[in-house]
């Protein structure tokens, strides 16, 4: 029995065609391979779905696969090196009658539509009357195409959007396999290791499985645009003090002084609101997933904090901590290996917490006050500063401070940022001033930043680095629109941000999502437009999609 492919069309033949080129089965077996084919086409449509070419729609398909089903049920494949038809039988038995005689071999005829809507060719689309349609514009200009043409530019666009799958066409070979024809019995081991194609342990690898862009941005001018507020299926009243992506993505974070707690799913429409939670005795000055996302830690100028067990929905009230009388533990900072909870605590000593346990684990003591917090190198270190201008460097498995140095022209420290790959760290002060570091020159003892950006004028309260470190994004909530995206390869701020027309208001806190397509901006309004006194904006800092 022949092979199926996956874009081939069954079409009814003439009798005489048959004739010509198709050799019947023994009336015997027409029922029966009448019905295994009819199985074998359930189940091609079951396990590929109808699956077309760009252009066609089948016919290349079929012309590339050279297969066929004529009407009496016989599967029947094309042979391009003699362009003859031959029977595929359903027992393999070779014999001298199997093949056509070179008089009798006629060139395969390109099969048709078995159905054609002829109301296809006799309609008009309208595609710039409406905004979705105009992508399949051929033209600036044009604006009606007939039905036919409309179809076939849809299916052409969704092949586009949608890429075939390679490891679902037939006779597909990965590159590992390639590579390693020669030694079959390695690759079967490798293969029952669950091992990727670059030789990582799939199942023990903590990397993530979605690839991420490499664009490269380039300095001057953003282009990004205005999405509906990710909040607009349920506002909120007062100012919002923290927001967040999920691990994924698709799950956003807002919180503030009206003690809620809200969940939002973002699709860009609607961003339907999934849940919230309400505090009573806790108004929510901060929360933080955690990099796993399991929990979420909520915080606020209280002695105690709450644990948000998302897949359990349920809230636990952690503290006050043992041997600690800290009245406030509403700044904190989560590792990324999800392990450690950092908090400032009074009089320089920083407050380290087991996210498991949730019990203090230990404690760090500064010479100044302890004002802002950033973990490097996957969790293992830790940077921070506060009211004496130095930046200390910990060693969380050690408990001690490697380094420690001064944060050129800095009184009161107000802001930590660390990228993703450790490289890279930014220090903002009361000043307005915001240093951008390398890691290693610092460590070495460079005091000098690479760069003193001044474009704040008023005390920096955030820094951010996107995810793969090429924009730094920094903004006071003291001043209204005060937020500046820095170019980080050639530390140049982008000239065209914050937009005029966009009116960012007082920010309070902002973030990037995962893949670096979209970032979220929380602010407070004066008391002038109260009826938009909290929202969240979206924009796209980017060239990636995320939809």
């Amino acid at each position: 029995m022949g092979l199926v492919s996956q874009n081939a069309l069954s079409r009814k033949r003439s009798s005489d065609n048959n004739q010509a080129n198709v050799r019947l089965l023994p009336k015997k077996k027409e029922h029966k391979v009448a019905s295994e084919m009819q199985e074998m086409k359930k189940l091609e449509g079951f396990l590929f779905g109808p699956l077309h070419s760009s252009f066609g729609f089948g016919k290349e398909a079929a012309e590339d696969t050279g297969e066929d089903i004529n009407e009496d049920g016989v599967f029947s494949s094309k042979d391009r090196s003699s362009a003859v038809d031959v029977i595929l039988q359903e027992d393999n038995e070779v014999d001298s009658e199997a093949s056509m005689s070179d008089e009798e071999r006629e060139p395969h005829e390109t099969r048709k539509p078995v159905w054609i809507d002829e109301e296809e060719q006799i309609a008009k689309i309208n595609i710039a009357k409406t905004n979705r349609l105009r992508k399949l514009r051929g033209e600036e200009g044009e604006i009606l195409v007939s039905g036919a043409d409309y179809v076939a530019r849809l299916r052409s666009q969704h092949v586009k959007l949608n890429p075939r799958t390679e490891w679902a066409e037939l006779g597909w070979k990965s590159e590992r396999d390639a590579f390693d024809d020669e030694s079959d019995e390695e690759n079967e081991s490798v293969r029952a290791q669950g091992h990727g194609a670059n030789g990582n342990n799939i199942l023990l690898s903590s990397e993530d499985a979605v690839v991420r862009s490499t664009t490269k941005l380039l300095p001057g001018l953003l282009e990004f645009s205005r999405l509906i507020d990710g909040n607009a299926d349920d506002p909120s009243n007062c100012p919002i003090t923290s927001v967040e992506f999920h691990r994924n993505a698709q799950l956003l974070l807002t919180a503030g002084l009206d003690k809620k707690l809200r969940f939002f799913q973002i699709d860009g429409k609607r961003n339907t609101k999934i849940q919230s939670i309400f505090l009573e005795d806790c108004p929510i000055r901060k929360a933080s997933f955690l990099p796993d996302g399991s929990h979420a830690i909520i915080s606020g100028r209280r002695k105690f904090f709450y644990s948000l067990d998302i897949v359990n929905s349920k809230v636990d009230r952690v503290g006050p901590l043992m041997g600690r009388e800290e009245k406030s533990l509403e700044s904190f900072e989560v590792s990324p290996d999800s392990t450690t909870i950092a908090f400032t605590g009074n009089e320089g000593y920083i407050l380290l917490v087991s996210s498991k346990s949730k019990q203090l684990i230990g404690t760090l003591k500064m010479n100044g006050t302890a004002r802002s917090l950033a973990f490097a190198n996957d969790g293992h270190q830790l940077l921070s500063s506060g009211g004496d201008g130095h930046i200390y460097s910990w060693d969380l498995r050690t408990r001690k401070c490697f380094h420690k140095g001064i944060d050129d022209g800095c009184i009161n420290s107000s802001a930590l940022s660390v990228s993703k790959d450790s490289t890279v760290f930014a220090a903002g002060s009361d000043s307005g001033i915001v240093n951008v570091y390398s890691r290693d020159e610092f460590l070495g003892g460079k005091r000098k930043p690479m760069k003193a950006l001044t474009n704040l004028t008023t005390k920096v309260d955030g820094l951010q680095f996107n995810h793969d470190g090429q924009i730094l994004a920094t903004f006071s909530s003291m001043k209204r629109d005060s937020v500046k995206l820095v170019h980080v390869p050639s530390l140049s701020v982008f000239s065209n941000w914050p937009p005029l027309k966009h009116n960012l208001q007082y920010v309070q806190c902002l973030d990037f999502s995962p893949g670096g397509g979209l970032m979220v901006l929380g602010n407070a309004a004066g008391k002038v437009r109260k009826q938009r006194q909290a929202h969240v904006a979206y924009v796209i800092p980017t060239r990636e999609r995320f939809w």
